[in-house]
């Protein structure tokens, strides 16, 4: 089927591609706009997973600070300098330094989480379910569940998105990749709330940060 420039032009808009991918695309799925866009997505996640084993020691340190009462700071690596100093890479510093500062994850992922924690963990969540009268053969199982929900509630990489939470930090920094056409990881990070550790008035300066970031 023929496919019109202007179609063409419509879909690298919406999502950075090349022309001829944009038109491979087109044909490929009828000249069904969304299905082009799954298409093309699908092609770039693909490209993404062949790129992750290439050394990311580039990148940059973001930062964020809110209200002189929350301070974050933030290592995401790419494979070059040159792409560090883009405008998308340097978006990304900001947003995922601004989604810590909201959402206070404790870990990166779960490979950081102590041994002993995940175990104690489990022994709550197990003691709970037997409270509960569930089924002892039932309980493993069921605490597996929700040792993977609490993994989505303490670690980074698992968090919803604070932009959009029906995706994952995670799904985030890997659209990024795709569309940058570089493995792109985050390394490592650190959150500061003033007063940390003093025992005081408790004030919800993580839905401040939100509140300001218009969610």
């Amino acid at each position: 089927m023929s496919i019109s420039a202007k179609t063409i032009g419509e879909l690298r808009s919406k999502t950075g591609a090349g022309i001829m991918d944009c038109k491979k695309a087109l044909k490929e799925t009828d000249g069904d706009m969304d299905k082009a866009i799954e298409y093309l997505q699908k092609k770039s996640l693909a490209a993404v997973g062949k790129r992750a084993g290439k050394i990311a020691a580039e990148g940059g340190v973001g930062s964020y600070v809110h209200g002189g009462r929350i301070g974050v700071i933030v290592e995401i690596n790419c494979e070059t300098d040159f792409v560090a100093r883009g405008e998308q890479f340097q978006a990304l510093l900001k947003d995922i330094s601004m989604h810590i500062a909201s959402m206070n994850p404790s870990y990166l992922d779960s490979s950081e989480i102590p041994a002993d924690e995940i175990a104690k963990q489990r022994e709550i969540f197990a003691a709970r379910l037997i409270e509960q009268g569930k089924p002892e053969a039932m309980v493993s199982k069921i605490v597996d569940g929700q040792i993977n929900k609490w993994f989505t509630e303490v670690c980074l990489v698992n968090q919803g998105f604070f932009k959009e939470d029906k995706k994952t930090v995670q799904d985030h920094v890997t659209e990024v990749a795709a569309t940058i056409k570089e493995n792109i990881q985050i390394r490592r990070f650190s959150r500061f709330e003033l007063g940390e550790g003093i025992e005081r008035e408790e004030t919800d300066f993580a839905a401040e940060v939100a509140a300001t970031a218009g969610l």
